[in-house]
């Protein structure tokens, strides 16, 4: 009996006729255009036919010297075939052309990044075939020369050389008009016909050969062939991988391709393409938001080359076409239970559907539509938690104009509203000068006539983003809101001359270096530079100048964080070191304090002096007298924060910087503290000069200050002792948590808890009160991490200090590492900067070694991070997962920290 033949593996899936091969679950092979077409089709909606091209083929192309599985092309012919019988066309045919877009379609939506084909399947024959079958002319060759322009750029390399100041095809197109138009280079690309559309095309083809020495293609499979390559060839193209790098989009998911029949919003005035959004993704309103352009294809709305219409105004245009899409709009958001971006297309008045996907959004309309669609029973609570991404909680707490400064301000100029927020800086009218710019310091506004992808990483750099032209669904406006950058876009009055490097506008001229203002959510531009004001919910919270019932925003944010509070398993501290930065730390939701820098205290007005004279003294007696100055500044200090933290735990951490750091070091300084002091400038530079170490991250710190000094530790503690007493007496609970820094023998810990504990005993009986206190120690160094047991026997906590135990485990300097950082992250050896975000393959395990050792000795021992990583959400998510008590950041952040915490939780309780 014959074996049964081995079954090839699938790597083509088609759509069609309201059947598909994959859903909407299928995002990981499809891509997230490819799973939402088969979905779209499957629930009825008109989508044209098609294919998809796995995920799986990009990966193969990449491992196998860019080719593809043998199988592949007779599964693409019978995924043609298919559209062929449901349409009744035949590719490359001399009388019914199919003719297809061939499109990018990665797991996560990556807009504008990667690389697309129209109108693929024209040639000089086919062309025709339209022309007669279509009765137009014009819209036939306008179809042709797009096609030949998209292919000759993508596929065929014919790009701007580095001295040209237009691309290509476009310094014909203009060169075109102006022969056409009296010299007028400036008309719309539609007041073009037919027999200058020819003319184009003839004119195309000449750049294409002059270019690239290469014949345009003729045949259409070797045309498909071509614009697949170069699509899966996108993928690692320049912009692709600056914003997979911005993103966290592994490069090893790579893309699909979708190959989809053509349908055609450029055959007239009874046609036309718009991009929409089920909810404005710009402030979260329910409304339907988006726009489109009549007699166009759908790159003309996203590239921003005309303004398009408000979708609003398609009522009186399409009526039947607008009911359709309110329809559409209805039924996404009821099936796909999210606010959706989708493209459509009206061919001679009838509706298709490109594509649909979650839409991108600020972080104020993430919040808003989150809170909303609660309240509409689309979705529940713990999914509303996950529908924020967690960075974006920065943006509902970013600036604001102050309202008395923006009321003297001129608005010079009006545009739409793409991207909410303040922002105000100097101009730059191009992305490299912007970046340099951005890296000199400067606060940045990048002005463009529309953005491209091109434009990213000085979209990136900017504060905000201004263009001339373009709509809310242009290049600049999606990729503002999900950078969460201030955007104004379609600002039609400005007129930017690249070459001068000028903006006119409204009879002024501002040179780039120049300060303009915008606000992204009024959609104004103003003159000069605008001092700004704190955001709605800071206004609430910390300033308390809002009332709450007077900021929706607020109500939305307060809302999404008591879901978190019920959602949460690790709480969440800050990082602060006086009582103003513990209040506002509270204000957000903190639950005590995670890290007390005690040397930041030592900083403000006299205490410096005390300080240096600590430092300057040459024996022990000489120390404590300076040493009695300081106590009553830090027990002050120490008192404002228990009484703000008002019963929740503080984690005090000793000295912990070498001593140099507290030192003048030049001349002019040092003679100043000689006067101050009544010391020697002499004896001054002498013990700057003992004091200088060749590697001070590594040397006298931390622990070892306080084992060579124990005066030292001795005084921290009374401070903490002597405050926790006094505010005790007050009614008020406190908990203070006493970190031993830079650990890594357990004699050192043991060393500074003997010292610890005299002193409690010592106030207690001064103070006649009971003194509640943990003592634990900052595992920062790897020593620390290996011998965690031996540690936990003394420590009742243990607080990861990953700023440090990163340094220490990858052999970095944070502050020098910026020299080779970033290309190793282009290089991809790191995934992501190691000081932002956890190295969790590396130091990550000995977070996780440490942690298994500590409880193995220590059960109940507490267990959080300080490090600056604290406040980064895929941080926050790791430290759930390895068990963590709690992660402590900066206050700003502290909302941040909980709702990727709460995330987290949702997360680990699916997996179970």
């Amino acid at each position: 009996m014959a074996k049964a033949s081995k079954k090839a593996q699938k790597y083509v899936y088609s759509f069609g006729n309201k059947k598909a091969d994959g859903n909407g679950s299928m995002k990981p092979l499809l891509g997230g255009k490819g799973a939402n077409l088969a979905e779209m089709t499957r629930i009825g909606l008109p989508v044209p036919p098609g294919f998809t091209i796995t995920t799986e083929v990009c990966t193969y192309y990449y491992d196998n010297k860019r080719t593809y599985p043998k199988v592949m092309q007779a599964q693409v012919e019978a995924g043609v075939a298919n559209m062929e019988k449901i349409l009744g066309k035949k590719f490359g045919d001399m009388e019914k052309p199919l003719l297809v877009a061939v499109r990018s379609g990665a797991r996560d939506s990556m807009p504008g990044m990667m690389d697309t084909i129209l109108n693929l399947g024209l040639n000089d024959q086919t062309v025709q075939a339209l022309e007669k079958a279509s009765g137009n002319p014009r819209f036939a060759w306008d179809c042709y020369r797009r096609f030949i322009q998209m292919y000759g750029d993508v596929v065929m390399g014919v790009q701007k050389s580095p001295d040209e100041d237009h691309e290509p095809f476009e310094t014909v197109i203009e060169g075109l008009k102006a022969e056409l138009f009296s010299g007028n280079r400036h008309v719309e690309d539609t007041k073009i016909d037919a027999n200058g559309l020819k003319e184009l095309v003839k004119r195309f083809k000449a750049l294409v050969k002059e270019r690239t020495g290469k014949e345009f293609p003729t045949n259409p499979w070797d045309q498909l062939k071509g614009a697949v390559g170069a699509v899966f060839g996108s993928w690692m193209n320049d912009r692709a991988m600056v914003y997979r790098r911005k993103y966290g989009i592994p490069t090893e998911w790579g893309t699909a391709v979708n190959v989809q029949a053509m349908v055609f919003g450029n055959t007239g005035t009874n046609s036309g393409s718009g991009v929409a959004f089920t909810r404005d993704p710009a402030s979260g309103e329910k409304v339907f938001y988006g726009e489109f352009l009549m007699n166009a294809q759908g790159e003309d709305v996203v590239a921003g080359v005309r303004t398009p219409e408000p979708v609003a105004k398609l009522k009186a245009e399409q009526p039947k076409a607008f009911a359709e899409l309110e329809l559409v709009r209805k039924t996404l958001e009821s099936h796909f239970k999210d606010m959706q971006d989708f493209e459509f297309t009206i061919e001679d008045g009838k509706l298709f559907m490109l594509q649909t996907r979650n839409g991108k959004r600020t972080g104020l309309a993430a919040v808003r539509i989150a809170v909303e669609m609660v309240k509409e029973k689309l979705i529940n609570w713990e999914t509303a938690i996950t529908r924020v991404p967690a960075e974006q909680l920065d943006q509902v707490l970013a600036p604001i104009f102050d309202r008395a400064a923006v009321k003297s301000a001129k608005v010079i100029a009006k545009g739409l509203p793409a991207g909410p927020g303040a922002a105000t800086g100097r101009i730059y009218f191009n992305a490299d000068r912007s970046v340099q710019a951005a890296h000199a310091g400067e606060k940045v506004l990048l002005v463009r006539v529309e953005t491209s992808p091109e434009d990213l990483r000085g979209m990136i750099a900017a504060e905000g983003i201004l263009t001339a032209r373009g709509g809310v669904s242009s290049h600049a406006a999606l990729v503002a809101r999900q950078m969460g950058k201030v955007c104004v876009c379609g600002a039609s009055a400005l007129h930017v001359d690249y070459g001068a490097k000028t903006l006119e506008v409204g009879g002024q001229t501002f040179k780039e270096g120049d300060f303009l203002s915008i606000d992204g959510t009024l959609g104004e531009v103003y003159a000069g530079e605008i001092k700004t004001a704190a955001s709605e919910v800071v206004q609430v919270l910390v300033e308390k100048s809002l009332a709450p019932k007077d900021s929706q925003t607020y109500l939305n944010f307060a809302q999404l964080m008591t879901w978190c509070t019920k959602a949460t398993r690790m709480t969440v501290r800050t990082n602060a070191d006086s009582p103003s930065q513990a209040a506002n730390a509270v204000a957000f939701g903190a639950t005590g304090i995670g890290l007390c820098r005690t040397e930041h205290m030592f900083f403000e007005g006299n205490r410096i002096d005390a300080m240096r004279e600590m430092i300057l003294a040459e024996n022990t007696a000489d120390r404590k007298k300076a040493l009695a100055k300081l106590l009553p500044y830090q027990r002050d200090d120490f008192a404002g924060i228990f009484r703000e933290l008002k019963g929740l735990p503080a984690t005090i951490r000793f000295l912990d910087p070498p001593l140099h750091e507290f030192l003048p070091h030049e001349d002019a300084a040092i003679r100043d503290l000689s006067k101050k002091l009544g010391v020697s400038a002499d004896k001054i530079s002498k013990r700057v000069s003992e004091l200088h170490e060749f590697n001070p991250m590594l040397g006298h710190r931390g622990c070892r200050l306080g084992i060579a000094y124990p005066e030292i530790s001795e005084m921290q503690a009374r401070a903490v002792f002597e405050a926790a007493a006094d505010v005790q007496k007050s009614g008020i609970k406190v908990k203070p948590e006493i970190m031993i820094p830079l650990v890594g023998f357990p004699k050192e810990l043991q060393n500074q808890l003997e010292v610890v504990h005299q002193v409690a005993a010592e106030v207690a009986k001064e103070k006649k009160t009971k003194l509640t206190y943990l003592v634990g120690t900052m595992i920062e160094i790897p020593r620390a991490a290996l011998v965690a047991d031996e540690i936990a026997k003394d420590a009742q906590f243990f607080s990861f200090g990953t700023n440090d135990l990163t340094q220490t485990t990858l052999g970095m300097s944070r502050d020098d590492s910026g020299s080779f950082l970033p290309k190793y992250q282009e290089m991809e050896i790191v995934k992501k900067n190691p000081f932002a975000s956890v190295d969790q393959s590396g130091v990550g395990k000995l977070m996780q070694m440490a942690v298994e050792l500590g409880r193995k000795t220590r059960p109940d021992i507490k267990l959080g991070i300080c490090g600056e990583h604290g406040g980064d959400p895929d941080s926050v998510k790791f430290c759930h997962r390895i068990g963590l008590s709690y992660v402590s950041c900066s206050p700003f952040r502290v909302p941040v920290a909980r709702l990727a915490a709460a995330q987290a939780a949702l997360e680990g309780a699916k997996k179970k």
